[in-house]
C-alpha cells in the first residue's frame, strides 16, 4: 500500500506538472496573438522619433517616391547608418505593397495604414526569433522554457519596442542569434559544432554595421564561445580553424555592407543605385575606389564626441542602472541587482577563505543563484553603455533575453509575479497607446482629409504646422514628391512668441479660396494659439494623446476637460486675422 501510495502521489505531481505546462502554453500563444493583432489595430503609441526616421521614412521616399524627411545619417555628407537593413526590412515591405498596387491587386495599397504597418508586421514577426531563442536557450541555463516564455511575451518591452522599427529591435534579434550560436556549442561537453564559427562571424558583423554598439553585447558570448573552443579541443590546429572561419566570414560580410553602402550613399539614392548595379564592373570599382563608405566608423566618429552627443541630450553615467533599467524591466532589473551583488560577495568570500581558514575562523560558503554568466551577459554590455553620457531606455532592449533566462531559473521571478502582470500592463498603456498617442491617428486623419474624393477633383493648397510634438513621419501623410501644394512645417517646442510669429505670417498669406491651414498642438499648450489672436475655424480632438515634454496638470485632470488636457488638437485657422 504504501509503495502504492507513493506511485499515485508522483503520477499526481507528474499530471499537475504536465497540467501547468498546457496552462503556460496557451497563456503563451494568447499573449502572441496579443502582439500580432495590436501590430495591426495598429498601436498608436509614438515612442521616439529613430522608429521612423532610421528605416521606414527613408525607404518611402527612395522606393514609393513620397515626399519625406531624410535624416542626417542619410545624407551622403554624413552617412553613419548602413542602408541593407533598412532595405531588407521596411525597402521589402514597401516594394511588395508597391507591386500590389502596380498590378492592380490592390488599387489603393498605399495609404498611411499600410506604410504605417507593414514594415511594423514584418518587426513583429522577426520577434518571435526571441521566442525561439528562449526556448532554445532555457534548457542550457535551468531556466524552464515555457515560464521564460510567458514571461517574455508578457513583457511590455516585447510586446511594443520589438513590434516597432528600431535599429535597437535588430540589435536585439541580432544578440539572441549570437547566443544560440555560441551556446549551440555545447552539443555534449567535448565537442564544438563546427559550422557555427562561420555564422557567428556573420552575425556580428552584421550586428556592427547595424549598430556599433553591438560589440558591447556580443563581447561575452564570444569570450564563452572561444572558452568553449579551447576547451573542447586538443591540438592548436582545431582551435585556429574555426577562429580563422570566423574572421574570414566577417570580413566578407563587411565588404557587402561597405559596397552596398558605398554604393547608395556615393550614387545619392536608389535610383541611381540601380543604374549602377546595372552597369559594368569596372564602373563599380571606379565607383569603390572613389569613396569607400564604412559607416561603423562614422557613426563612431560621431557619437565618440562629447559635443555632439551633448546635442542629443546628456545623461549622468548612472542612468541605465538606475532609471532605465528599471523603467523597462522593472523588479527583474532589481533583482539582476541583486544577485549581481550576491555574486561579487561569494568571488570576495572565497579570495578570504584561505586567510579566514588559518585563522581558524568556520569556513564561508556563499551559494551561486543562478549562473553568473547570466548576469555577465546582463551587466557587461549595460556597463559598456553606461561609459556614453547619451542614454536612452531602448538601448536596453536587448538584454530582455539574458535576464529573462536568469529570472526564470530558479523561479526567481515566480514571487513577484503580480508586480510583473501590473507593471507590464502599464507599460504597454503608456508607451504603447498614451505616449505621444494622438500623432499617428492625427497623420491618418490628415492624409484621409487631403485624399478625399472631393480632394482629388481639383488642387488643393494644405499647409500643416506641428507644435509641441514630436517629429512627424512625412511619409504617412502619403504626398508624391511631385506634389506642391502640400507644406509641412514643424516647429518641435518652439517658444510662445516665435510658434504666435509663424503662425500670424502663415494665416495672412492665404492666397487663395482652397487654401486650408492646420495647427496641430497638445491640448496642454492650446492656449497659446488662442494668445497668437488667429481665427479658429474648426477644430478636431484626437484622444488620447500624453506628451510628456508638456505634462498635464494634475489638478486638471480631475476637471470636466480633462480629455482636452490628454488630447491632439487639429485646429483649423480662417483667412481673416484678428488683432491681438
Amino acid at each position: 500500500m504504501p509503495r502504492a501510495s507513493a506511485l499515485w502521489r508522483r503520477g499526481g505531481a507528474s499530471g499537475g506538472r504536465a497540467g501547468r505546462e498546457m496552462a503556460e502554453r496557451r497563456l503563451w500563444a494568447l499573449l502572441a496573438a496579443l502582439r500580432a493583432g495590436w501590430c495591426l489595430l495598429p498601436q498608436a503609441g509614438y515612442l521616439h522619433p529613430d522608429e521612423f526616421f532610421q528605416s521606414p521614412e527613408v525607404m518611402a521616399g527612395d522606393i514609393l517616391n513620397l515626399q519625406v524627411y531624410y535624416p542626417w545619417e542619410f545624407l551622403s555628407s554624413s552617412p553613419c547608418r548602413t542602408v541593407v537593413f533598412p532595405l531588407m526590412t521596411s525597402g521589402v515591405t514597401y516594394w511588395v505593397v508597391k507591386s500590389l498596387q502596380q498590378l492592380n491587386i490592390c488599387s489603393s495599397c498605399i495609404n498611411s495604414y499600410t506604410l504605417l504597418v507593414s514594415p511594423r508586421l514584418l518587426f513583429t514577426i522577426f520577434s518571435f526569433v526571441l521566442d525561439y531563442s528562449v526556448y532554445r536557450l532555457a534548457p542550457s541555463w535551468e531556466a524552464d522554457p515555457w515560464k521564460a516564455l510567458v514571461l517574455l511575451a508578457g513583457s511590455y518591452v516585447t510586446l511594443v519596442f520589438y513590434t516597432r522599427t528600431f535599429t535597437n529591435t535588430l540589435e536585439g534579434l541580432l544578440f539572441a542569434l549570437l547566443l544560440v550560436l555560441v551556446s549551440s556549442n555545447k552539443s555534449d561537453s567535448s565537442s564544438v559544432k563546427p559550422t557555427s564559427s562561420p555564422l557567428i562571424g556573420i552575425v556580428t558583423t552584421a550586428g556592427f554595421f547595424n549598430r556599433p554598439t553591438f560589440l558591447a553585447f556580443a563581447l561575452m558570448p564570444l569570450l564563452y564561445w572561444a572558452g568553449l573552443n579551447v576547451d573542447s579541443q586538443k591540438s592548436i590546429k582545431t582551435i585556429v580553424n574555426p577562429l580563422l572561419k570566423l574572421i574570414t566570414c566577417a570580413c566578407f560580410t563587411a565588404i557587402v555592407f561597405i559596397t552596398a553602402d558605398t554604393l547608395y550613399f556615393t550614387s545619392v539614392g536608389l535610383d541611381n543605385f540601380y543604374s549602377i548595379k546595372k552597369s559594368s564592373l569596372f564602373h563599380v570599382i571606379a565607383q569603390l575606389n572613389h569613396k569607400m563608405v564604412v559607416t561603423p566608423l562614422n557613426f563612431l566618429s560621431y557619437n565618440l564626441n562629447p559635443h555632439n552627443l551633448a546635442q542629443h541630450g546628456s545623461h549622468p553615467r548612472v542612468t541605465h542602472f538606475t532609471v532605465n533599467g528599471i523603467m523597462l524591466f522593472g523588479i527583474l532589473h532589481i533583482l539582476a541587482i541583486g544577485a549581481g551583488f550576491k555574486m561579487l560577495k561569494k568571488y570576495i568570500c572565497q579570495l578570504l577563505q584561505v586567510k579566514s581558514y588559518y585563522r581558524g575562523s568556520p569556513r564561508v560558503f556563499v551559494h551561486s543563484e543562478g549562473h553568473p554568466k547570466l548576469l555577465l551577459f546582463y551587466f557587461v554590455p549595460l556597463a559598456f553603455l553606461s561609459l556614453f553620457s547619451h542614454q536612452e531606455p531602448r538601448f536596453l532592449i536587448p538584454l530582455i533575453l539574458p535576464l529573462v533566462l536568469f529570472s526564470t531559473s530558479q523561479n526567481r521571478a515566480m514571487k513577484w509575479k503580480p508586480v510583473i502582470i501590473i507593471f507590464n500592463i502599464l507599460g504597454a498603456l503608456v508607451f504603447g497607446w498614451l505616449h505621444q498617442g494622438g500623432l499617428i491617428p492625427c497623420l491618418f486623419h490628415l492624409e484621409h482629409l487631403m485624399h478625399s474624393p472631393g480632394s482629388s477633383n481639383h488642387t488643393r493648397h494644405y499647409t500643416l504646422l506641428f507644435a509641441h510634438t514630436y517629429m512627424p513621419p512625412r511619409s504617412l501623410l502619403n504626398i508624391k514628391k511631385k506634389d506642391t501644394h502640400i507644406e509641412v512645417i514643424d516647429m518641435a517646442g518652439s517658444e510662445e512668441e516665435t510658434l504666435c510669429q509663424t503662425v500670424g505670417q502663415q494665416a495672412k498669406n492665404f492666397t487663395c479660396n482652397d487654401c486650408h491651414f492646420f495647427v496641430i498642438i497638445p491640448g496642454t499648450v492650446r492656449a497659446t494659439i488662442t494668445k497668437c489672436g488667429v481665427l479658429l475655424k474648426n477644430e478636431t480632438l484626437i484622444f488620447p494623446h500624453l506628451s510628456m515634454e508638456d505634462p498635464p496638470q494634475i489638478s486638471f485632470l480631475f476637471s470636466e476637460n480633462w480629455r482636452s488636457q490628454l488630447g491632439l488638437y487639429i485646429l483649423q485657422l480662417g483667412r481673416d486675422h484678428q488683432s491681438p
